[in-house]
């Protein structure tokens, strides 16, 4: 299965923020879309970087509630990480387990196609065993 299926499946919406708004904007829209991450694109609408809750919570882990008024591009992963639709969903699970991220940008030939997250990957392939184990115990009826 491939990074496009899960798209096909889950769409290819994607919140972004500048890298001069403020933490506090970016995080706002984390609530509002009830997401994990938002993606970092510059004024050509090329994507520099990640902000995730988890660089929220390092952040005022280490500086306090100050940082809801730094810009984003001081808090956010770069450079970025990122995979294309053709990339198959164990090898872009491989390199989140790797690079300890929860979100992986879409990116094909420079062009921001979606988002995943090891969520939607996980569950994407949990339905694929599913499917697996019922063909086979309908093969094992059939045979019976």
């Amino acid at each position: 299965m491939l990074i496009s299926d899960v798209l096909h499946s889950k769409g290819h919406d994607v919140v972004e923020v500048h890298p001069t708004d403020t933490v506090r904007e970016a995080v706002r829209k984390l609530a509002a879309h009830r997401i994990g991450a938002v993606v970092v694109e510059d004024q050509w609408m090329k994507p520099v970087g990640i902000f995730s809750e988890r660089d929220l919570v390092n952040a005022l882990a280490d500086r306090g509630a100050a940082v809801l008024d730094l810009p984003v591009k001081d808090l956010m992963s770069a450079p970025i990480v990122s995979c294309s639709s053709s990339d198959r969903i164990d090898a872009a699970l491989a390199m989140m387990t790797l690079g300890r991220i929860r979100h992986l940008p879409v990116i094909d030939s420079g062009v921001l196609k979606g988002i995943v997250s090891i969520g939607d990957l996980v569950k994407h392939r949990l339905d694929e065993k599913e499917l697996e184990a019922s063909v086979l115990l309908e093969i094992s009826r059939m045979r019976g």
